[in-house]
């Protein structure tokens, strides 16, 4: 799939570095903003979630408005199911796709999503949320965070680059985007570097635009990422390809994506 391509475009946050501790720092942000008495649901919430034991997973939309957790088929947006917080099934009343946002409807597309549905569902005001992002991207700009560098990343960068147009694409900020770029030793490798991409609102805005600037079939091209609503689906939906990078199993399967483990299977 690579091989044949003339264009790769990259994810950021768990794709060039795969490091978690980040969202353990996060969540504990964030349950120092809640009542003291939500603390401990907090806390039990965010294990059951990793324990793949609570409704609200990775791949699912959280209503904040409404506080409740549905699922949406990834290539239409559209509500197939509706639960509330403990699981229960409700009516429908969802007629229409749902448009993604970063307040009412998000989508939880990587671990950044889980503590903080967690803690909007437990009271935490969005801005509080934001300030605990905002805390937790100093962090890791500092030197008590460590990134691991993948192995062979660079060098396979490097050597795709000379026939291939290399895109970053990112919801993170261009400062804590230099500098992660800088921790990983990927300083210079990229054609083109899009933050606050906006991902998955304009994501589809975003790739069309960069297959007409590069002149590219979309065939021609392979997006790369752990997040499969931001960076997956709406590639495969414009006929682009797709190496879907989740450490976990994965029963979404498409005949123009491959699903690894690691970025170290393609590097």
């Amino acid at each position: 799939m690579i091989d044949e391509a003339r264009c790769l475009l990259f994810d950021l946050d768990g794709t060039l570095y795969e490091d978690t501790d980040h969202f353990r720092y996060y969540a504990d942000r964030l349950k120092e903003g809640l009542d003291e008495s939500n603390r401990s649901l907090f806390e039990k919430d965010y294990a059951s979630i990793l324990n793949g034991e609570h409704p609200l997973q990775i791949g699912k939309v959280y209503d904040a408005e409404y506080d409740l957790i549905l699922t949406v088929n990834p290539f239409t947006n559209e509500v197939e199911n509706v639960q509330d917080w403990t699981g229960e099934e409700v009516e429908n009343n969802y007629n229409a796709r749902v448009d993604y946002d970063f307040e009412r409807k998000v989508a939880i597309g990587d671990g950044w999503w889980i503590p903080s549905s967690i803690a909007r569902h437990y009271g935490i005001k969005l801005e509080e949320a934001f300030e605990c992002y905002r805390q937790t991207k100093e962090f890791m700009a500092s030197d008590q965070f460590t990134m691991t560098q993948t192995p062979g990343l660079r060098k396979a960068l490097e050597a795709w680059r000379k026939d291939k147009a290399l895109l970053l694409v990112t919801n993170s900020e261009e400062e804590d985007v230099a500098v992660i770029l800088e921790q990983l030793n990927l300083e210079g490798v990229f054609h083109e570097i899009i933050t606050s991409a906006q991902k998955p609102m304009n994501v589809i805005d975003q790739f069309e635009g960069l297959l007409k600037k590069y002149e590219l079939l979309p065939e021609e091209s392979v997006s790369i990422g752990d997040n499969f609503m931001n960076e997956i689906a709406p590639a495969l939906v414009l006929g682009m390809k797709a190496i879907f990078v989740q450490p976990h199993s994965e029963s979404t399967s498409h005949e123009n994506m491959i699903h690894v483990h690691s970025l170290k299977e393609i590097t």
